[in-house]
């Protein structure tokens, strides 16, 4: 089972990242196999982290809230929420089979949270060159659509944004995000 787990960080945590920088990075090593995709969200500026993104592959939801709530920093207090969602891997790859590569172009999270019919549940074709993990957001049963997440490479904010269907989502959110891990 695929999970989409998004810890935020509290406010003023920054230090306490940097902290816990090589205990985060332990800790991911040991689902290197499990992990469909994972990096940071970044301030506009793209200058420091406002969260952490990871995808990863699960036995079930509870293998998946032990993953989100044994994380270094969440046991420090470093977040102000998580998000943990099923999900469902549309793409069929992980963000290191993403053609574009690790660098180049702006990459951004973009979460529509959904309100009424599943909605976007295809990989839509216009954009396919530019998405690194595409998917809808489950319950936890996997039989309720919740929304969508994707991570993809655009021009702007507002080009991401427009990856989902505006009008059907009580909520669409857009951060800045890089390709996450230790540096090689």
């Amino acid at each position: 089972m695929e999970f989409f787990c998004y810890h935020r960080d509290r406010p003023g945590s920054g230090t306490l990242r940097r902290e816990l920088l090589e205990q985060h990075w332990s800790y991911m090593d040991g689902y290197a196999e499990e992990l469909i995709a994972r990096g940071p969200t970044l301030t506009g500026d793209r200058d420091a982290p406002t969260g952490s993104v990871h995808i990863i592959d699960l036995p079930d939801a509870a293998a998946a809230r032990a993953f989100a709530f044994a994380e270094p920093g969440y046991q420090a207090g470093m977040y102000r929420d998580v998000l943990l969602r099923r999900w469902s891997n549309t793409l069929g790859r992980t963000m290191w089979d993403f053609p574009g590569g690790r660098t180049g172009g702006n990459r951004y999270l973009v979460l529509g949270l959904g309100s009424g019919p599943a909605v976007d549940l295809a990989v839509p074709a216009d954009r396919e060159d530019g998405l690194i993990a595409y998917g809808p957001l489950l319950s936890d049963d996997g039989t309720a659509w919740l929304g969508t997440a994707a991570l993809l490479r655009a021009s702007d904010p507002e080009t991401a944004g427009a990856v989902l269907t505006r009008e059907r989502y009580a909520d669409i959110e857009v951060h800045d995000w890089q390709f996450g891990g230790r540096p090689s």
